[in-house]
């Protein structure tokens, strides 16, 4: 089946040749088309270009689009969607002063969010979290990661991850799963970090690989959850089952684990609300990429990550939503762009390229998802009727989506 979209005012992110990511200044780029055409070949990009060289094909379904602009589809390289219940009552105890250490300290935060789990059977989490994948895909993303991390025990983790393969299966958004049981310490190992950790990489793993269940592995290294020496233990442990590292990290406080996590070949760095100067000099030699997650700034009112900062030192940036219950319950990938561009000054370029090409390289899928491109898939969302792309951050309360386009097939 052809789809042939004609008169588009604007069509973003066009890359003739494949590429992986863009960094620094290449960021200030986002390639267009005026008035253009795209044609959509069943689930592929089959050919793109100006209108003056719009091809003539009576069979296929012709769509116009004009004053409308076509980008790809948001790329959501980290979140938490599946989870149980929610964590609202922590919303009022923010507003009145607690902060996220003291939320967590009197057994709210992710151990709540473990406790509802692990009461919650398969198929209810199930029901639960696909409401959430379908919101995010009607809102234009066509790409997300989820993370286990609420399980904290050997049945709460595989089920959570048995969720994510079910999504996988009956969604057409590419889906990526992350092993994070390195999410906190459970509190009957909160004085026996080196037994949760062995229950991790010689109770869960070995059930992960054998159902083929993950294709990351995560841990929060953080002040008073997981130390260098613990997340390295983890890191190496999930490469032996072929599990790529992307690590929290950063949020809080600094101290070395930025390089730490590049030493052993993490794919990924996320949230870097904190960054020095030594955390900026080990990203500048690596193929690591930052992932920044703006709306969790926002909706904890932490620091956001110093994008100026990474992209002006030549470095690349990705964002993504953190979708999860306690810090970022939305997974609104429009809002992130925009917070990108208000809050942490990104230009409405540097935040496209780092929610699609670059959220692409953070999910390990560059070669088929990110940009306009012939051959990846048909993965698209066409505007409302705007005055250009500016538009989209600048109305950051506005749903300017008509539609959205995943593997070829409108959502």
């Amino acid at each position: 089946m052809q789809t042939l979209f004609i008169n588009i005012k604007e069509l973003l992110q066009v890359r003739e040749h494949p590429l992986e990511k863009v960094s620094g200044d290449a960021m200030k780029h986002l390639p267009k088309i005026d008035h253009a055409y795209l044609l959509i070949e069943d689930q592929i990009i089959a050919d793109f270009g100006p209108m003056k060289n719009c091809p003539t094909l009576p069979n296929a379904h012709i769509i116009d689009a004009s004053d409308r602009v076509i980008l790809p589809t948001w790329v959501d390289s980290h979140t938490h969607i599946v989870y149980a219940g929610n964590r609202i009552q922590e919303f009022v105890d923010r507003i009145n002063g607690l902060t996220y250490e003291e939320i967590a300290s009197r057994g709210g935060g992710i151990l709540q969010s473990a406790k509802k789990l692990n009461e919650t059977s398969e198929d209810e989490l199930y029901e639960q979290s696909k409401v959430r994948l379908l919101e995010i895909m009607q809102q234009g993303t066509g790409a997300v990661e989820i993370k286990s991390g609420y399980g904290l025990t050997v049945e709460g983790e595989l089920k959570m991850l048995r969720v994510i393969k079910r999504l996988k299966a009956n969604y057409p958004a590419a889906i990526r799963a992350t092993f994070l049981g390195a999410h906190a310490f459970p509190t009957e190992f909160k004085e026996n970090h080196a037994g949760y950790i062995q229950l991790l990489i010689e109770d869960i793993l070995p059930k992960i690989a054998a159902e083929n269940l993950a294709d990351y592995i995560d841990a929060f290294l953080e002040t008073g959850y997981f130390s260098i020496e613990e997340t390295q233990l983890i890191m190496e442990a999930g490469k032996q089952y072929g599990l790529i590292p992307k690590i929290h990290v950063n949020q809080f406080t600094a101290f070395g684990g930025i390089k730490a996590c590049i030493e052993k070949g993490a794919l990924t760095v996320d949230h870097l609300e904190i960054v020095t100067e030594e955390d900026i000099l080990a990203l500048q030699n690596s193929e690591t990429m930052p992932v920044a997650l703006p709306s969790c700034s926002y909706f904890i009112s932490i620091p956001y990550t110093p994008a100026r900062q990474l992209i002006d030192s030549g470095l690349p940036l990705a964002l993504a939503s953190d979708y999860n219950p306690g810090t970022t319950p939305s997974g609104n990938m429009n809002f992130v762009v925009a917070t990108a561009c208000i809050k942490m000054k990104m230009t409405p370029e540097e935040a496209i390229n780092a929610a699609t090409i670059n959220g692409a390289y953070a999910m390990g899928i560059s070669a088929t998802h990110g940009s306009i491109t012939k051959g990846k898939r048909a993965n698209i969302i066409v505007t409302q009727p705007v005055t250009n792309y500016y538009q989209i951050p600048y109305a950051f309360g506005t749903n300017l989506i008509e539609k959205v386009m995943i593997e070829g097939q409108f959502i």
